[in-house]
C-alpha cells in the first residue's frame, strides 16, 4: 500500500526557513516523479515544486523560484522541501503526492498525481 506522510511544519517568522520532508512507503522514490503542493485558505491548490524520476529534473513554481529546494534521499526513501527566505504568502497547508504510474505528461499537474499524503502546516506570521 502506498502511503505518503508529511512533516516538518510549523509556525515561523517571515524571512525564516522550515524543511518539509515527505516520507515514502510501497514504492520506491527514485522510481516515481514526486510533487509538492500547497493549498491556502480560500485558494485552489497548487503546484510549489516536482521531482521527475527520469532525469531528475525539477519544476518550481514563480513564486518560489529561488527559496525552495526540492531533493530526494533515496537510502532514507524521503523527498525533502528546504523553504528559504519564507513569506506571509507562503502560509498553506503543504502536500507531498505521487501518480500512480512512473511518468506523466506534466511534472506538476496535479490531476496527474494519485496518491497523496495528509498534508502539514505551514503558517508564516510575525
Amino acid at each position: 500500500q502506498y502511503q505518503l506522510v508529511e512533516s516538518g511544519g510549523g509556525l515561523v517568522q517571515p524571512g525564516g526557513s522550515l524543511r518539509l520532508s515527505c516520507k515514502v512507503s510501497g514504492f520506491a522514490v527514485y522510481y516515481y516523479p514526486i510533487g509538492w503542493f500547497r493549498q491556502a485558505p480560500g485558494k485552489e491548490r497548487e503546484g510549489v515544486s516536482c521531482l521527475t524520476n527520469t532525469d531528475g529534473s525539477t519544476y518550481y513554481a514563480d513564486s518560489v523560484k529561488g527559496r525552495f529546494t526540492i531533493s530526494r534521499d533515496i537510502a532514507t526513501n524521503t523527498v525533502h522541501l528546504q523553504m528559504n527566505a519564507l513569506k506571509p504568502d507562503d502560509t498553506a497547508v503543504y502536500y507531498c503526492a505521487a501518480p500512480f504510474r512512473p511518468t506523466v505528461q506534466a511534472i506538476c499537474d496535479m490531476g496527474e498525481y494519485d496518491y497523496w499524503g495528509q498534508g502539514t502546516q505551514v503558517t508564516v506570521s510575525s
